[in-house]
């Protein structure tokens, strides 16, 4: 997320005045009670929260750095606690629908925020929870104030580099060894941010005296992040069986997905339902492999293996790929094809005032697994760009590993992921998201609604003629589709069923026909996290499942750019949520 601003007085008038609208006047009573707790409960999150505020484009605690020691997790503590109480006094059925949406995400963020430090512990054994070049990096290349401002407000955060770093390394205990490489990798890409902000500071308008005061804090904080490397590599286990298993277990996985992903059904019922999918996929995918088989190799017997006759095709079709230098600029050119796309068959209104910009991944931001993603400004600054980001092949790839990864993101895939990516997914979702009239569902976005609609984004373009029908970008997108099923499928597998590395790349690249470079990356990015890659599935099955529903209840009168432009008004809620609303109407 980019980092923007607005002051004080329109937090409060986007919070009261008009908050949770229906299409009426402004709600009374209960409602209007709730929405003045609203305004007090944000201010008061963003400044518990300095970095997160900014990264909604929220910038009055900009200056604000959070030391993670234990006294601010009992603030933290004594903060959820507050809130928590103050929730309790308002029925739900005294609110108006969109209300009770909100007080269900905000009592969901508390409680969730509680677990997270108190069960889950994350603070302890994820040393990739600090990497103060991150924050700076956000605030550096932001536009909402003048360059001195910002270098006023990164000087004063920089002062307490020393101690942030110190609180983290106290926090350290019995690490992962994932996490412990992956916090060293993004730190060391976050002192690249120190070597920008200098020449920034150098052709600032500060006075001498700061300019030189921020040079120390600068060499400071390099010191201190030098510091934190050196801890992870020499004062941790030399030998990686030392280490905390990454794998969280069953009861911790409930729990999580329960928090993190707020959906009708359980994380063992989306797990049986992600594997039924998977058969429905390779059904199909065979019929489709089957009619292609003799068009790209004419006279030949088709091998009798369903799956080595689906595999074959594919690795035909997917010698058709960017160029390893070319791979950021191929996707750049496909942007504007999309937008004429979705625009010519009327799927739902674009806005094009909101800038989309391609940009290569930031360093600091590298390392995770996930080769592409999207930074969008928050709900305060709705006109700022958001970014595509697009990581390179890294330039230590030998020529086989850079031919994997291109096979991967061929011709026809390139264009799945940018649909997906882009429009009419995240970027165009966040886009409407920003509209929404409650703060709180901008804020406290459901993960699962945003993915869910990226991966839906990509079946309704293939079903609304985008690549014209043809098997071959339905193969293709049978075989990404399947790959947001696996993902959900080896979330749980890795993490609840301590199913190994040989054994999960073996079906990823054999169900899923997946490059080996892409296998062993997802089995990394699955290391790294819990629950996240159960989203996709989780999130496109529940949106398509609703819209099918309405297509059955509204018969002729379902309009597909009515139910898009709809469902999106909603913000980034829970589908369960967003479903009931729906439904009602």
């Amino acid at each position: 997320m980019k980092l923007r601003y607005l002051p004080l007085l329109a937090l409060a008038l986007a919070s009261c005045s008009q908050a949770d609208k229906s299409g009426t006047a402004a709600t009374t009573g209960a409602d209007a009670r709730f929405d003045a707790f609203k305004s007090q409960f944000i201010e008061a999150f963003w400044k518990q929260n300095p970095d997160y505020a900014s990264s909604q484009g929220y910038h009055k605690y900009d200056s604000l750095l959070v030391i993670p020691d234990a006294a601010q997790r009992q603030r933290d503590a004594a903060f959820a606690q507050q809130y928590l109480a103050t929730l309790g006094k308002f029925a739900l059925d005294s609110l108006s629908p969109n209300n009770q949406i909100d007080l269900r995400l905000l009592r969901n963020e508390l409680r969730a925020e509680r677990w997270y430090a108190d069960t889950l512990k994350t603070w302890q054994w994820n040393p990739a929870n600090y990497n103060l070049g991150a924050s700076v990096g956000e605030l550096l290349n932001g536009r909402h104030f003048p360059l001195d401002r910002r270098l006023r407000n990164i000087s004063d955060k920089l002062a307490g580099a020393q101690a942030f770093y110190q609180a983290a390394r106290a926090n350290i205990s019995q690490p992962t060894y994932e996490h412990t490489q992956l916090a060293i990798k993004q730190n060391e890409g976050g002192l690249s941010v120190f070597g920008t902000l200098a020449d920034s500071v150098r052709r600032s308008g500060l006075p001498e005296a700061e300019k030189q005061a921020l040079a120390q804090r600068i060499a400071g904080a390099r010191t201190a992040i030098d510091g934190y490397i050196g801890f992870l590599r020499k004062n941790l286990p030399a030998h990686r069986p030392e280490y905390r298993s990454f794998r969280i277990g069953k009861a911790l996985f409930e729990q999580k997905f329960a928090y993190e992903i707020q959906s009708r059904f359980t994380a063992a019922e989306i797990y049986q339902q992600a594997l039924a999918h998977k058969a429905e996929l390779l059904h199909d995918m065979g019929h489709r492999a089957a009619r292609l088989y003799p068009k790209y190799f004419p006279g030949q017997k088709a091998p009798a293996d369903t799956l080595a006759m689906i595999a074959t095709v594919i690795n035909q079709l997917t010698l058709k790929h960017a160029p390893r230098e070319g791979f950021v600029d191929a996707v750049k050119r496909q942007i504007p094809t999309l937008v004429s796309f979705v625009n010519d068959h009327k799927l739902l209104t674009q806005d094009p005032t909101k800038p989309l910009v391609v940009r290569e991944t930031p360093l600091y931001m590298r390392g995770s697994g996930a080769g592409a993603s999207v930074s969008a400004p928050g709900p305060y600054d709705k006109g700022a760009n958001t970014y595509y980001n697009v990581e390179p092949l890294p330039a230590d790839w030998t020529p086989a590993q850079a031919e994997s990864y291109l096979r991967e993101y061929n011709d026809y895939t390139l264009q799945i992921l940018n649909i997906h990516e882009a429009i009419p997914g995240h970027y165009t979702q966040l886009v409407y998201a920003n509209r929404s009239p409650s703060l709180v569902k901008s804020i406290f976005g459901n993960g699962a609604m945003v993915e869910g609609w990226a991966v839906y984004a990509e079946r309704m373009m293939l079903e609304n003629g985008y690549g014209n029908n043809s098997d071959e970008m339905w193969l293709l997108w049978d075989k990404w589709n399947m790959r947001s099923t696996l993902n959900a499928v080896i979330d749980h597998a890795i993490q609840v069923d301590n199913v190994s590395e040989k054994d999960v790349v073996a079906m990823l690249r054999r169900e899923g026909f997946q490059e080996k470079a892409e296998a062993e990356g997802k089995w990394l990015r699955a290391t790294l996290s819990q629950v996240q890659l159960s989203s996709y599935f989780t999130g496109y099955s529940e949106i398509y499942a609703l819209r099918e529903e309405l297509k059955k209840k509204e018969a002729q009168d379902f309009n597909l750019k009515a139910f898009h432009e709809n469902f999106l008004s909603y913000g980034s809620a829970p589908v369960k949520y967003i479903r009931e609303l729906m439904l009602r109407k």
